[in-house]
């Protein structure tokens, strides 16, 4: 039976990028080929605006927060350069989490993305055009609204969201056991009190 199955993320959260290089891992080796994936973006500063406040994307570029200039990249290749999508958004985790850079200046984002061979002054014009920040505003604003989501990793299928936590970097065999789950809507939380490290 074929599948599809929505992954909210934002560059900035760990356990986004454990998940996300978990699908993107699948998706390379055909592990899951009865699964089509999306990628849904979701912005963790707009999590902490205030109510009333301006949403990150109606700010001027300076005050939009930390994740959101690397979304709105990852949301132009997803879009628009989806050959490079893959292997730039594995890169924008990294520039994050390995390499301990700094998300907000676009000189991170622009060498991250390079490494996957995409014309990097393309994908800034298609950022520069407000495209992605349009689609951010509505496919978070959607999660929120029909999902009731609140961070990263979101597992969405069909009417059902699931938050779901991975200790391991790219596991997929961790995502092939939480998939088994998914339409367990019964479960509602299983969360360990403590995780031996």
């Amino acid at each position: 039976m074929s599948r599809d199955i929505g992954v909210t993320f934002d560059y900035r959260c760990p356990f986004a990028r454990n998940a996300h290089e978990a699908v993107v891992n699948a998706i390379q080796s055909g592990a899951l080929p009865d699964v089509t994936w999306r990628f849904v973006p979701f912005s963790l500063d707009q999590v902490h605006v205030e109510e009333g406040d301006a949403p990150v994307w109606e700010r001027p570029a300076a005050e939009r927060g930390g994740g959101v200039l690397a979304l709105a990249w990852g949301i132009a290749l997803r879009d628009e350069f989806p050959a490079h999508f893959l292997d730039s958004h594995v890169a924008l985790f990294a520039a994050r989490h390995d390499h301990a850079k700094k998300l907000h200046l676009e000189e991170t984002v622009r060498e991250a993305v390079a490494t996957s061979g995409v014309d990097v002054d393309a994908v800034a014009d298609v950022v520069a055009s407000g495209r992605p920040l349009a689609t951010l505003a509505k496919e978070h604003v959607e999660a929120v609204d029909g999902f009731a989501v609140f961070g990263v990793p979101t597992f969405i299928e069909g009417e059902e969201a699931t938050f779901i936590r991975y200790m391991e970097r790219g596991r997929v065999d961790d995502l092939t056991r939480s998939l088994e789950w998914l339409d367990w809507s019964r479960l509602n939380e299983f969360k360990r009190t403590r995780v031996a490290r």
